[in-house]
């Protein structure tokens, strides 16, 4: 309204300008001014073929939740096998990576050694332990002697539990070292080869399960108030002409987030914020993870006309 009023001054001012100077252009202003003005206004009732029946939305295909994992080294190390390959099928519990940790298995084989020695003092001093107890008993040995073999046994004791603890943790970084598939799926994403040298969070696999997909399409935050759950979808994809796949919404996230995609239609703001609705196929489809697609969401009535 404020740039109607705006506009229509600045008209104003062109006619009054024009009465005064009387310029050829003086008419056309006062015309046009009025033109602007008096213009009818579009109006269509509810349920007209004017309104759109659908929301039009970007998209891309991305995996469900659990159906995709980026694997990264907990430890540094060298890489010393890496026996898959991308668009490879592998199954939960095959060995994906090996990094070679010398130091690490040196300290372990040092810490085993460490529990065998404590272990050959525990059965020395236990049974010194009993032969001095039974000596006690009798009245043969002295106070003193019974408090040093109770202490050296109760040291060796203390000696092995901090020994085994250093051993559980050396074990558990050298486990660190082999990596393997959390999920059955696909090798999607290799970032490293054999030989070279990963520090710690270092992504280096990515498994998908390619079977357990779905649409995250970025609906603009205006068209909140028309989108619903199990509305249905209809998708189109660059690359298949004359195709199309039906889906429907099954999640509507409750916050809405800045845009990712930048969209097609040079028309639409590229930097509204959008609602990130997850849409289920469901029919099956040759579209590909990290795929863009158009997705036409049904609102009103709650069925996709083919024909749009």
């Amino acid at each position: 309204m404020r740039l109607k009023s705006a506009i229509l001054v600045a008209f104003a001012a062109l006619a009054i300008a024009g009465f005064a100077l009387n310029p050829p252009w003086a008419a056309s202003a006062r015309d046009l001014a009025v033109q602007w003005w008096d213009r009818p206004v579009e109006r269509h009732a509810p349920g007209s073929p004017a309104l759109r029946s659908r929301i039009v939305a970007e998209g891309r295909i991305v995996a469900c939740p659990g159906a995709k994992v980026t694997l990264a080294s907990e430890i540094s190390g060298t890489i010393t096998q890496l026996p898959v390959r991308e668009l490879q099928q592998v199954r939960k519990g095959d060995l994906l990576v090996q990094l070679g940790c010398d130091e690490p298995a040196a300290a372990l084989a040092e810490a085993q050694a460490r529990v065998m020695e404590i272990d050959a003092d525990l059965s020395l001093f236990d049974a010194r332990m009993r032969r001095v107890k039974t000596m006690f008993e009798r009245g043969v040995a002295t106070d003193l002697e019974f408090l040093e073999a109770n202490h050296n046994l109760q040291l060796a004791t203390a000696k092995k539990k901090a020994a085994l603890a250093t051993l559980a943790r050396l074990q558990a970084q050298l486990a660190r070292a082999t990596i393997r598939a959390p999920i059955d799926g696909t090798v999607v994403a290799r970032y490293v080869d054999v030989g070279e040298m990963v520090m710690p969070a270092q992504p280096l696999v990515t498994i998908a399960d390619l079977s357990r997909t779905r649409i995250e399409a970025e609906v603009d935050e205006f068209d909140l108030g028309r989108i619903r759950l199990g509305a249905d979808v209809a998708v189109i994809a660059d690359g298949y002409p004359d195709q199309r796949w039906m889906g429907k919404v099954e999640e509507l996230p409750e916050i809405v987030v800045a845009r990712r995609l930048k969209p097609d239609d040079p028309s639409r703001l590229s930097d509204s914020r959008v609602l990130l609705a997850k849409i289920a196929l469901t029919e099956a489809a040759p579209l590909k993870l990290g795929q863009r697609v158009e997705v036409r969401i049904a609102i009103d009535p709650m069925k996709y006309d083919p024909s749009e």
